[in-house]
């Protein structure tokens, strides 16, 4: 019967990774209850349990005594000579085996069940010590269960919750996958085993890739300062290195990208933007504001919010898709970004000076009527300049009219006095005739 305990808890202690002495410990507890239980605290016994053997012993020590008053404690002389077949005398201490069966049915029930119960707070505590060492560190689990809000995974035995949180958006699991994520926390339970839950979308996640990706950062050489992530979507890495002959940027980079390319795929073609850390802290925001261009940038370091001026072409890639570059570089920094538009700074002026020269709301009606009359005024001068133009256009037409008829008048006026030129030449050539035939 001892035996069978030892062996079916020894085989049990196997399964739940349970170490030999621990185990030893725990039936040793549970007999000396039992022990407790039907003989009384004060009683003096004995438990030792051979683990090699599979042998459980147990004493119990009486004392010789002419008249029994204890019998827990005490026996009388006759008794103890009849059972062990020693001589004794008053005041001898014996020493009585006891077997387990001599305790009954219902008390050795009660001893597994408690054995069981104590193996089983025990392998509670083992589990949670073991987890609680490797929490931050990635493990590999499968998949074996996939609920609404939660993935159940199985890791050398012990369940894994997987919750919807912190799941990438992107990725969809099914059963019997292997799923890379990283201890993100471990919990006790007062009912069952401790509560293990794994993240894939936290920040740690993607520095412990870092890690196994990239030897510089797992020797320390590079120094991952600060993450800022929307898991599935973007995430930017600010690193430093402790020697000034290694581009912290370029390495985790690699040849050709493939460092991080790895890094990427394994994100489900996460943006990974890598930046220079610098305690500049302006600096350090214009470059977590990359790839956009910064004009400015007006810090107030007490409360911490940081002013941003650019062109009007570069507000869309401060901002992002969504948001997204901002919220990702204010988080990144440690800064609320506030973009100001240079418009902006030019309606605050005009305001000023609004408030300045007008008054009430009276005259700023009396302004908008004047601007309605101004506006009629321009349309009719338009209207006048319309119709002046139109009456230049017209006295164009007249003087070009007139010039074609003065060349004509002046044409005719040249071809009359060829005439008269042409006849007066004629009467003199008459004349002369007429004097040669006289003189004749």
């Amino acid at each position: 019967m001892k035996s069978e305990i030892i062996d079916a808890f020894s085989q049990m202690a196997k399964q739940k990774n349970i170490d030999r002495e621990i185990l030893e410990g725990v039936i040793k507890e549970s007999f000396n209850k039992m022990m407790e239980k039907k003989y009384g605290a004060e009683a003096n016994f004995e438990v030792i349990v051979n683990m090699d053997k599979g042998n459980i012993d147990i004493y119990l020590n009486k004392e010789i005594v002419e008249n029994v008053e204890d019998p827990s404690k005490q026996i009388d002389l006759e008794t103890a000579q009849s059972l062990s077949g020693e001589e004794f005398e008053i005041g001898d201490e014996y020493t009585e085996v006891l077997q387990i069966e001599d305790f009954g049915r219902r008390s050795v029930l009660n001893l597994k069940q408690n054995l069981a119960q104590k193996l089983r707070e025990i392998e509670k505590e083992v589990t949670f010590n073991e987890y609680k060492k490797i929490v931050g560190e990635i493990i590999v689990c499968e998949v074996y269960q996939i609920k609404p809000n939660s993935i159940l995974m199985m890791h050398n035995g012990h369940e894994i919750i997987f919750p919807k949180s912190e799941q990438i958006p992107k990725e969809k699991y099914k059963k019997e996958d292997t799923v890379r994520a990283i201890v993100k926390s471990v919990e006790k339970r007062q009912s069952g085993p401790p509560l293990i839950i794994v993240s894939r979308a936290d920040e740690e996640f993607l520095e412990k890739l870092f890690e196994l990706e990239i030897p510089e950062i797992y020797d320390g050489i590079i120094n991952i300062v600060a993450i800022a992530r929307e898991p599935g979507e973007r995430a930017k890495v600010a690193v430093e290195s402790s020697d000034e002959r290694i581009d912290a940027v370029g390495a985790c980079v690699g040849m050709k990208g493939i460092r991080i390319h790895s890094i990427v795929r394994e994100l489900s073609n996460e943006n990974i933007d890598v930046i220079n850390y610098t305690d500049d802290p302006a600096l350090f925001i214009a470059r977590a504001l990359s790839p956009a261009r910064i004009n400015d940038i007006d810090l107030d370091k007490d409360e911490k919010v940081a002013k941003i001026f650019a062109d009007k072409d570069q507000f869309s890639l401060i901002i992002g898709r969504g948001g997204q570059n901002i919220k990702l570089a204010s988080k990144l920094t440690g800064y609320t970004l506030d973009v100001i538009k240079p418009e902006e700074e030019e309606e605050e002026y005009e305001e000023e000076d609004d408030l300045e020269g007008y008054g009430e709301e009276e005259d700023e009606d009396d302004d908008l009527e004047g601007y309605g009359e101004e506006e009629e005024g321009n349309e009719e001068d338009s209207k006048d300049s319309e119709d002046n133009e139109e009456d230049d256009d017209s006295d164009e037409e007249e003087s070009e009219d007139n010039e074609e008829s003065d060349e004509s008048e002046s044409e005719e006026s040249e071809s009359d006095d060829d005439r008269e030129e042409e006849e007066s030449e004629t009467e003199s050539t008459e004349e002369s005739d007429k004097k040669k035939k006289s003189k004749k």
